[in-house]
């Protein structure tokens, strides 16, 4: 089948969850034998054209504003792979899912698909009207397309609840890596970062995501323990940039200033992504709203603890009362921090270890991309069967 990813950045994935889901993804489908074409945008991927580790990248013109950006992209996008003749438009995120119509009446043969996200009207960096469209988004993601997915149990819950449409639970996976480590690139030195010494918080660096929370908890800890030598040793590591938040990032940097300890490393990728993953002593993911936080993923997979937010998507993850913490909450947030650090390292090795245990059987980037497959065929197969006469339906029989 002839695949076409809309919504998504680009490719290749440098950093953000849907970028790295529709990677993974794109990628599997492609060693099935469908041909997948990721829809890209210059200022995120480069201006690709042509196969990138068999994924055909179209690099589509858009208008990089905040709030022309993925609107402008997702609509050229889709009358080219129209124009293609697409089996399959699969949109990403609610966004983009406001223009999943356009196919069902320009192009009713093909399959459409919309994979739900996030709630991403959420996000303070929107205002009024953008939070409307997003939520109108929404129910477009639940209505227009022929088949919707969610890659959390939560998000099922909501369209259920909301718009009464029945979704299809594909999560976010993670690719576990056992064998032994030997540091690739000199970021640890460039941000002079020591092994297990440091903790650390990935991701966009936009309100919703709390990274001043951390911040403040962070550096309250130092102020309110001067005599623990472990505590003053340790550093915080945010690895992330602006999405269209850059005032949000300078009052950053400003709050940080009280604290020399903190540092911020831009947003990463590849083997200097992993690199800090796996020297890393936690991650902490204050975020106030989530999908299926891919980081979190990740960084179990890494076998590393992870402390987060009590937020019903986190809890779908970590049960750990010892790795929660109210969510919002820098005084709650600090008394979790100094909690953990006074564990021993081997009750932190074993934290780690069953995490690592527990989304190498739940979430298998192999096992979710089955799951899609067998609903794009079963799908597909079915319409294309109510579209064929009678006659010839027996015939094939």
């Amino acid at each position: 089948m002839n695949i076409a990813m809309i919504g998504q950045k680009g490719y290749p994935a440098h950093y953000g969850g849907v970028e790295r889901h529709v990677a993974e993804i794109s990628e599997r489908l492609v060693r099935d034998g469908h041909n997948v074409t990721v829809y890209n945008r210059a200022w995120y991927g480069g201006k690709q054209h042509g196969d990138i580790n068999g994924i055909s990248v179209a690099t589509i013109p858009t208008i990089r504003t905040k709030h022309l950006d993925a609107i402008v992209h997702t609509f050229l996008s889709t009358f080219h792979a129209i124009y293609k003749k697409a089996d399959i438009i699969h949109y990403h995120g609610v966004g983009p899912a406001l223009l999943s119509w356009i196919p069902r009446v320009f192009s009713p043969k093909t399959l459409v698909v919309v994979t739900f996200h996030s709630i991403d009207r959420y996000h303070d960096k929107w205002g009024w009207f953008a939070r409307t469209m997003l939520r109108l988004g929404e129910k477009f993601a639940c209505f227009f397309p022929h088949e919707t997915t969610v890659i959390a149990p939560s998000l099922q819950q909501y369209c259920q609840k909301e718009f009464k449409t029945k979704t299809h639970y594909i999560p976010n996976g993670v690719t576990i890596k056992n064998t032994p480590h030997r540091t690739k690139t000199n970021i640890l030195f460039t941000f002079g970062l020591a092994p297990e010494n440091y903790i650390m918080l990935v991701g966009r660096l936009i309100p919703i995501k709390a990274a001043h929370i951390l911040i403040d908890a962070f550096a309250d800890l130092k102020d309110h323990h001067k005599e623990n030598e472990h505590i003053q040793q340790l550093k915080l590591a945010i690895v992330g940039g602006s999405a269209y938040t850059n005032d949000y990032v300078t009052s950053l940097h400003t709050q940080a200033s009280r604290c020399n300890d903190i540092v911020f490393t831009e947003f990463q990728s590849g083997d200097a992504l992993e690199d800090l993953y796996r020297n890393a002593l936690a991650l902490v993911h204050p975020s106030i709203s989530e999908g299926m936080p891919l980081v979190v993923l990740e960084a179990m997979g890494y076998a590393k603890p992870v402390l987060v937010s009590a937020i019903p998507e986190h809890l779908q993850l970590i049960q750990n009362p010892n790795m929660l913490f109210r969510e919002n909450d820098v005084t709650a947030l600090e008394k979790k921090l100094h909690e953990f650090f006074s564990f021993p390292k081997e009750t932190r090795m074993a934290i780690g270890e069953e995490n690592q245990a527990y989304v190498t059987e739940h979430h298998n980037w192999d096992t979710s991309t089955a799951l899609l497959i067998n609903l794009y065929e079963t799908t597909y197969r079915t319409r294309i069967q109510k579209m064929l006469p009678d006659a010839v339906i027996a015939t094939q029989s």
